[in-house]
């Protein structure tokens, strides 16, 4: 079965990192690399486009930059999203030409086992590969 013969269905690989995205639990995250990562196939750059094209089905703002920074035009929404959920963030200074807050990767990131305690990460908050 191709893509020609069924234009309306995702690319696998796509299918897959959507998968990812729905299993992450609620005030959790994970990178784009860690989505590639712990799916062992592609890199931060193919799960990124996979969210632009088509994460609106999913919990997209629970996959997210490693630098903890929201997505670009999507802030509000996001924080939003992040509060409902009391996922970790670090708050900006306040006042005037203040920077919207940034999640706490080191408390907010999730390596793909375990319960929405978080599982197994190392000391900086990276997510450890599961077998």
């Amino acid at each position: 079965m191709t893509a020609e013969e069924h234009p309306d269905r995702l690319p696998e690989y796509a299918e897959r990192v959507l998968e990812v995205a729905e299993v992450i639990p609620p005030g959790r995250v994970m990178t784009y690399g860690d989505v590639a990562e712990w799916l062992g196939e592609g890199g931060p750059r193919q799960v990124g486009r996979v969210m632009a094209l088509y994460g609106g089905a999913v919990p997209w703002w629970r996959v997210v930059r490693a630098d903890g920074r929201l997505l670009p035009g999507r802030e509000r929404r996001a924080l939003g999203h992040y509060r409902a959920e009391a996922t970790p963030l670090r708050t900006a200074a306040h006042g005037a030409g203040a920077s919207p807050p940034r999640l706490d990767m080191r408390r907010a990131r999730w390596d793909g086992t375990g319960g929405a305690d978080g599982g197994d990460a190392d000391d900086t908050g990276r997510a450890m590969a599961h077998d």
